[in-house]
């Protein structure tokens, strides 16, 4: 991810049209995907695995379309890292279109959260060319 340009940098500049009333078009976005600078985030808390799956998809419905390039959780308390690994092995259950096999994830723990809750940071890719 950190190899590769960013793709907002080196975007075209548009002409003036040729029908001469200076509308300028909009240039179609070229170039490789990369990663939104800015994550999106939520909270789940809980044990019970329905109940987690069905927090995932309501917090991630709004980004529905978008696919997930990083996922970094935050579970609560000294277990937290236990707890951030099952929450983010029900990710795909979720939302597979969202997040794929190809998507990374990280397990944190938060000392200052309350045990059985996550703070889920999501980093989606960029529009291809975007």
């Amino acid at each position: 991810m950190a190899d590769r340009p960013d793709p907002l940098a080196a975007r075209p500049k548009p002409s003036k049209s040729a029908d001469g009333n200076g509308a300028k078009p909009k240039p179609k976005p070229t170039g490789p995907r990369s990663v939104e600078r800015r994550p999106e985030e939520f909270t789940v808390k809980g044990t019970d695995k329905d109940s987690l799956v069905a927090q995932i998809g309501r917090s991630t419905k709004k980004w529905q379309g978008r696919t997930a390039a990083l996922v970094l959780t935050f579970g609560g308390d000294r277990n937290g890292t236990a707890y951030a690994h099952r929450v983010n092995s029900l990710l795909g259950k979720s939302r597979p279109e969202m997040f794929t096999r190809k998507t990374a994830t990280d397990d944190f723990h938060d000392l200052s959260n309350s045990p059985s809750t996550a703070v889920v940071r999501v980093y989606f890719f960029t529009a291809p060319g975007g």
